[in-house]
């Protein structure tokens, strides 16, 4: 796995400015952190949150695995170098919504218990220097004891790039999903408001899904078309194992025209996934990050968020029910 590499040291440098906001110092060298220099005298140790961006195609999802090629791995062992824990320590962390392998994040986020005290913008800097090039803390904040990654945030986002092109992807291959098809907006659309709200989404559940119910409110599907690329945008309480992709499998199949729009409320009624179409792929699907309540004063998103493309903002329609976002068709 190819790992970023640190930059020179450099004796002379001039110490870089206060930083802009809490949790990162710009243009501060990675070199720069070390577990001497940043420990701060008299101060307990507290909860830390950070904010991860990373790429899905090399591991095998986030969940820590015994074959040690996850994100969570990858991390995990990042902090404890950072902190110099003894070699086959960890630094355990938890997150706000465990990914499968080959999907991406913007702004996951973790929580853990440090081991020592740092500055905010040390546990970025420093962590990163023992990442992997594909994975990076976007941001760190001094949370209180009680917070939690996972059981506070109050929803989740997930967005599923796809091209519509009659060949396959090369340039962004693994980043965005593919169909050759074209693709009815109007169909999807008309097919997506059938699931917004609370409703029992075991038509859309994985068999290896743990949830304790298949019962979630689904809050918004967006969906926009820039160019070759559609760009789908889901927000819910929380989602089922596989059911963002078990969406789009039927979203797919309605939009290409082996279904009617009515197919999706009939396949929700039904609460049985082996009526459903296929699982689609994971290559497009990103996560976008958790909500938390206000006061937090967490990121909501990071500058990857822009990397992604998007409808412009004048092509919107708020009077819609529900808010779907609709571009231009690509040119002939």
């Amino acid at each position: 796995m190819p790992g970023a590499t640190p930059p020179a040291d450099n004796a002379a440098a001039a110490p870089s400015a206060a930083p802009e906001s809490p949790g990162l110092a710009p243009g501060e060298p990675d070199s720069h952190t070390s577990s001497a220099s940043l420990a701060v005298d008299g101060e307990p140790p507290g909860r830390i949150a950070l904010g991860i961006a990373y790429r899905g195609q090399s591991y095998h999802g986030w969940q820590s695995q015994p074959d040690g090629k996850t994100v969570q791995d990858a991390l995990e062992r990042a902090l404890a170098e950072f902190v110099g824990l003894p070699r086959g320590e960890i630094v355990a962390t938890v997150c706000a919504g465990r990914t499968d392998a080959g999907v991406h994040a913007l702004n996951q986020v973790v929580h853990f218990d440090a081991p020592v005290v740092r500055e905010e913008f040390s546990w970025v800097r420093g962590t990163n220097r023992y990442l992997p090039e594909d994975i990076a803390v976007q941001w760190a904040r001094t949370v209180e004891p009680d917070f939690h990654a996972r059981n506070g945030a109050r929803g989740r986002r997930y967005a599923f790039l796809v091209r519509e092109s009659a060949v396959r992807p090369a340039i962004e291959a693994g980043l965005c999903g593919w169909v050759f098809k074209s693709l009815d907006m109007d169909a999807m659309r008309q097919a997506a408001r059938a699931l917004i709200g609370e409703h029992d989404f075991s038509s859309f559940r994985s068999s290896q899904c743990q949830a304790l119910s298949p019962v979630k409110e689904l809050r918004s599907i967006d969906i926009a078309r820039i160019g070759d690329y559609w760009r789908f945008d889901f927000e819910a309480s929380a989602f089922l194992h596989h059911m963002v992709r078990n969406i789009m499998g039927a979203l797919i199949a309605i939009g290409s025209g082996s279904q009617p729009a009515g197919f999706m409320a009939e396949l929700l009624a039904l609460r049985n996934r082996e009526l459903a179409p296929p699982t689609f792929p994971a290559a497009g699907l990103y996560f976008l990050g958790p909500r938390y309540d206000p006061h937090l004063g967490l990121p909501q998103r990071t500058s990857a968020h822009d990397w992604l493309p998007s409808a412009p903002p004048e092509l919107a329609r708020p009077d819609e029910a529900y808010p779907f976002v609709s571009g231009p068709a690509p040119k002939q």
